[in-house]
C-alpha cells in the first residue's frame, strides 16, 4: 500500500524536533508585575480615581523586581499598585500614566521596558579582574606612537546568562497590560538622565477608564 505524499510529509514533520527558541524570542516572555503589596498604605502615596485605588513609590534610578534590585541610569522607575473592591478587574494601559517632575509645563510619558534593557546595570555584578601582562619587556614602536601596551584595556562584559536572567526578571515586572484582576502591581518606567538632587517634586499622573488622579512622590 502506497501513502499519499501528503500523509508521508506531515509523519515527517511531526517527527522532526521543535526549533530552540533564540535569546530574543525567549526574552519577549510576557510581564507579571510584582507582588502587590498587602494594602495601598504600604506604599508612600495614594490617590482614588472613581472606584479604584492607585499607590505608588518612587524608585529613583533602581528597578527592583522579585529576583534582585538592578538599576538604569537613563530612566527614572515608579512601582505602581491598583486596588478596588473584591473582584474587582481593571482594564490597564501603560499610556493611562504618565510623570511630571518639578512642576514643568509638559509629562513624560511612560516607555515600554523593552527600552530599557540596553541601559540596565546590576550592581551586585563585580567585573573579574584583568588578566596580568606577561613579561616585563618594553613595546617598540617606530611610528612615534605608543605601542598596544599603552591602549586602554577593555572592560569585561556581563556573562549572557546574567543579562539574560536580569533583562527577564525586569521584563516581567513591567505593569501588565490588558484587563486585569486587582489588586494588582508593576514597574513604570520614565526617561530621565541625570541626577535628582535639585529636583523639587515628582508628581504620578493617572488618566485612563477609572478617572483620573495625582499621586505626590517625593524625590
Amino acid at each position: 500500500m502506497v501513502l499519499p505524499a501528503a500523509i508521508l510529509a506531515a509523519a515527517a514533520w511531526a517527527q522532526e524536533p521543535a526549533p530552540t527558541p533564540k535569546p530574543a524570542e525567549v526574552l519577549r516572555e510576557a510581564a507579571v508585575g510584582v507582588p502587590p503589596r498587602v494594602a495601598p498604605t504600604d506604599y508612600p502615596a495614594q490617590a482614588k480615581a472613581g472606584m479604584v485605588t492607585i499607590a505608588a513609590e518612587f524608585q529613583r534610578h533602581s528597578v527592583p523586581t522579585p529576583n534582585a534590585t538592578y538599576s538604569t541610569e537613563d530612566f527614572v522607575v515608579v512601582e505602581v499598585g491598583l486596588y478596588g473592591p473584591a473582584d474587582a478587574r481593571q482594564q490597564i494601559a501603560l499610556d493611562n500614566f504618565s510623570l511630571k517632575i518639578s512642576g514643568k509645563k509638559g509629562s513624560i510619558p511612560t516607555q515600554p521596558v523593552g527600552l530599557v534593557l540596553t541601559s540596565l546595570k546590576d550592581p551586585e555584578w563585580v567585573p573579574p579582574d584583568p588578566p596580568a601582562k606577561k613579561g616585563g619587556g618594553t613595546s617598540f614602536n617606530t611610528g612615534g606612537g605608543g605601542g598596544q601596551d599603552n591602549l586602554p584595556p577593555i572592560p569585561p562584559k556581563m556573562p549572557f546568562e546574567l543579562v539574560r536572567a536580569m533583562n527577564l526578571a525586569t521584563q516581567r515586572s513591567e505593569m501588565p497590560q490588558g484587563e486585569r484582576a486587582l489588586p494588582i502591581a508593576g514597574l513604570l518606567f520614565f526617561p530621565y538622565h541625570g541626577n535628582l538632587k535639585n529636583v523639587t517634586s515628582i508628581d504620578l499622573e493617572y488618566s485612563g477608564p477609572a478617572g483620573k488622579a495625582t499621586l505626590s512622590l517625593r524625590p
